[in-house]
């Protein structure tokens, strides 16, 4: 099983198993590139330390999960609270077969996200959402990413994008449907020409939003 779990972080997500401590060599940490934060700890654990029946040692993964969904998954069969990490945070995975790989995976994942979680990738994710030939307010982006009151954090992630064409912040627009500033997007009425390629009409700066909000 942790080869096979080697196997799916590198071809998933690029990233390679480490080493981390010379005195435990067989121990093996995976972290996210975007932040050097650990999503994933395997090592061998004896059955005894972990209150288990039978003697010698059993592989194990920490991986990181919600609070909630560690208090219903924990009594499981295969699932044990974290084991020399935070356990309201962390959630530790028996490697011997008793979880399938493809469970294992799953919770691999969802650690990876939550490591990786924060505002500005949330708001990339909500402006992604937004469908050609709509628009949609600060606010409302804010909303989307899980924060209402976050319309500044907003405006500062869409002037630094990373990836225009992937995220189309030309979409976003303040409350009263008005464009942004004239160099925003690359030039002047740059936004207003992407949307109306967009198909959405632009009369002196502003959007109709009860026409083409979403």
């Amino acid at each position: 099983m942790k080869e096979q779990i080697e196997k799916y972080i590198r071809e998933k997500y690029g990233i390679e198993p480490e080493h981390p401590w010379g005195k435990y060599p067989e121990n093996t940490t995976f972290k996210a590139a975007e932040n050097d934060k650990w999503f994933a700890l395997i090592m061998p654990v004896s059955r005894y330390a972990l209150g288990l029946a039978g003697s010698g040692m059993v592989d194990v993964v920490n991986v990181k999960a919600q609070p909630e969904v560690i208090s219903m998954i924990v009594s499981a069969e295969g699932y044990l609270p974290a084991y020399h990490m935070n356990k309201q945070h962390w959630l530790t995975v028996l490697l011997d077969g008793t979880v399938s790989a493809e469970q294992v995976f799953e919770r691999i994942d969802e650690s990876y996200a939550l490591i990786t979680d924060n505002p500005t990738k949330r708001i990339y994710e909500a402006v992604r959402k937004i469908p050609k030939g709509k628009v949609a307010t600060y606010g409302q982006v804010a909303a989307m990413a899980g924060n209402p009151k976050m319309s500044r954090a907003v405006g500062n992630a869409l002037h630094k994008n990373p990836d225009p064409e992937g995220t189309p912040c030309y979409r976003v627009v303040n409350s009263k449907g008005e464009l942004s500033g004239e160099f925003a997007f690359g030039g002047p009425g740059e936004q207003a020409k992407r949307l109306e390629a967009d198909g959405i009409q632009v009369l002196d700066g502003k959007v109709d939003l009860e026409k083409y909000g979403i």
